[in-house]
């Protein structure tokens, strides 16, 4: 355990930012699930607007650190090919 305080704060810092991350995290896997499962059903319209909200989502958490920036530009990459071959 911490023996300074500047080494105690940064512990709380830490439990802060795992805490944050993890919900961010864990929002993005329920957008791109949406996404998913209106690509399974067929459904053209609901995938390009669960597909809007996904991007939006994984941009935010690329760009706070939550995951990594090519890590989300690969899953919108993937997920809008899918949606655009859908709408053929």
């Amino acid at each position: 355990m911490a023996n300074h305080a500047s080494a105690e704060k940064r512990n709380r810092q830490r439990i802060t930012r795992t805490v944050r991350n993890k919900a961010r995290k864990s929002a993005v896997r329920s957008f791109v699930k949406k996404v998913r499962a209106a690509l399974a059903a067929k459904d053209a319209a609901g995938a390009k607007t669960a597909l809007q909200e996904a991007t939006s989502q994984l941009d935010k958490a690329a760009t706070k650190g939550a995951i990594h920036t090519k890590s989300a530009s690969r899953t919108i990459g993937r997920l809008s090919a899918q949606v655009a071959k859908l709408g053929k």
